[in-house]
């Protein structure tokens, strides 16, 4: 019996230890699977870490993928293109900050006379910002923009408006109003006393086509330029910016004032306009930031943005190609409040020599600080039809129109805009009128492009059928 049960207790101690010996050897797998598991997944990060960095390098970077319009207008930008901008920018944040970088910085913002202002300008190579920054170089101001050249419209019009502030010495970077670390070397570098804010996604229908880079530039870009001059300018400017009369939206109590209802925008570009009203107030609010909002109501001349009816009137005109009016549903004509740039850029330095400063500094609010809201537009609206005649007469060439009913793509019937509060406040009094604001922007038109109106075709040939030069052979 001492023999069965020595054989049995052998028998266990062997079963319990082969247990023993398999737990060990599954622990043993388990861990080295772990292991291998582990490395794997960090192998696999790095891989994407990699390939996010070579796709999206402005994310990592600036810590923006977004892009602001600077000013611009009119066609065909992209998800892809709108990165690529961005990436761009990017690139040229991380080249600016040499020594010769930083003196030709300094020379453009250095003012010509006393108290003149130092001034940065977003979308200095828009339309709007281009004519507000001869302005200022001419009156003696300090001057320095920045653009990022985008392709909602053609860019060599941008390109050609940066020459010209160029040979009148405005410097205008290459840059993202998103690229935070830009922003905050330009701070740096030129202590600004005022930004004037024109950079932005313009354009109510092609955001039904292209909404997030309306997000990204007149949201995300306000929000950007406002986190540096609250929290790293020193001292905070005085920042002045661009809104739109877009934002009265279905508001039918006419003239449009600054105390009307602006909560029913009629399309996307509007809504983000009304959202950087807000902002505004947050940041004002918060951080004492001077600032002032103004509201331009459809702006044309010499210069100007492609995507407006008024140059793309133009175009279709002399080549011949027919353009579509709007009417309203109950078959009135669509109106709208044409303001001339001259007239804008007026208020726009009206609104700078009367900002106050701002109150804070390093993030901190130490007062109370302005906060302003204009409108700035003509007071007059005229027919969008008439506006057409006023091209005929001007081009000598009758338009081949389309009357169609005003679809719903965010376009409203009727601007108009009471101008009462900037009159009293800075003196803003426009004073040209739609036929000569339109005798120069065509006059602009045909010298720009090199482009015969149908007038001169007419002169020429009643010269010809007289028997005398016309002006351009007597000159040749």
């Amino acid at each position: 019996m001492a023999s069965l049960e020595d054989t049995s207790k052998s028998f266990r101690l062997e079963r319990h230890g082969s247990y023993l010996l398999r737990r060990i050897n599954s622990a043993k797998v388990v861990a080295a699977s772990s292991h291998l598991l582990f490395r794997a997944t960090i192998l696999a990060t790095v891989v994407l870490i990699l390939l996010f960095t070579l796709h999206y390098p402005p994310l990592l970077l600036s810590g923006s993928s977004a892009v602001s319009s600077a000013g611009g207008a009119g066609g065909h930008s992209n998800h892809r293109s709108l990165m690529a901008s961005s990436s761009a920018s990017a690139a040229s944040a991380i080249n600016y900050g040499g020594a010769a970088w930083e003196r030709e910085v300094r020379r453009s913002a250095t003012p010509r006379r006393q108290d003149g202002l130092t001034v940065l300008v977003t979308g200095a190579a828009g339309f709007v910002g281009t004519h507000c920054s001869l302005a200022m170089k001419k009156r003696g101001d300090g001057v320095v923009g920045v653009d990022n050249f985008n392709s909602y419209y053609d860019p060599s019009l941008k390109r050609a408006r940066q020459g010209l502030l160029g040979r009148h010495g405005v410097l205008v970077l290459e840059a993202d109003i998103n690229d935070a670390a830009l922003l905050t070397k330009l701070f740096d570098v030129v202590p600004f006393s005022h930004v004037l804010h024109l950079a932005a996604q313009a354009g109510v229908r092609y955001a039904m086509r292209n909404p997030q880079s309306y997000v990204a530039s007149n949201v995300a870009g306000l929000v950007a330029l406002f986190e540096v001059a609250a929290k790293h300018a020193d001292p905070q400017p005085a920042i002045v910016w661009a809104s739109s009369s877009s934002v009265y939206g279905l508001n039918t109590a006419t003239p449009f004032s600054e105390s009307h209802r602006t909560d029913r925008p009629a399309s996307l570009y509007a809504a983000t306009k009304k959202a950087g009203e807000a902002i505004a107030h947050t940041y004002n609010h918060i951080y004492g930031l001077s600032i002032t909002g103004l509201r331009f109501f459809t702006v044309y001349g010499p210069w100007g943005r492609p995507d407006m009816a008024y140059f793309s009137f133009t175009q279709r005109i002399l080549a011949g190609k027919p353009i579509n009016l709007f009417r309203r549903h109950d078959g009135a004509a669509v109106q709208r409040d044409f303001t001339y740039i001259d007239d804008v850029v007026r208020g726009c330095l009206g609104a700078l020599d009367t900002a106050s400063p701002s109150t804070g500094g390093g993030g901190k609010k130490r007062g109370p600080a302005q906060l302003r809201v204009y409108n700035l537009g003509n007071t007059a609206p005229v027919p969008v039809s008439k506006m057409v005649g006023i091209l005929e007469d001007l081009l000598g060439k009758k338009a081949k129109k389309n009357v169609v009913t005003l679809p719903q793509n965010g376009d409203v019937p009727y601007t108009h805009a009471n101008v009462s509060l900037a009159e009293q406040d800075f003196g803003y009094h426009p004073t040209t009128d739609l036929a000569t604001g339109l005798k120069q922007f065509v006059k602009w038109y045909v010298e720009y492009y090199k482009v015969q109106t149908g007038k001169h075709t007419d002169s020429k040939k009643r010269a010809e059928e007289e028997g005398e030069e016309t002006p351009a052979t007597a000159t040749a």
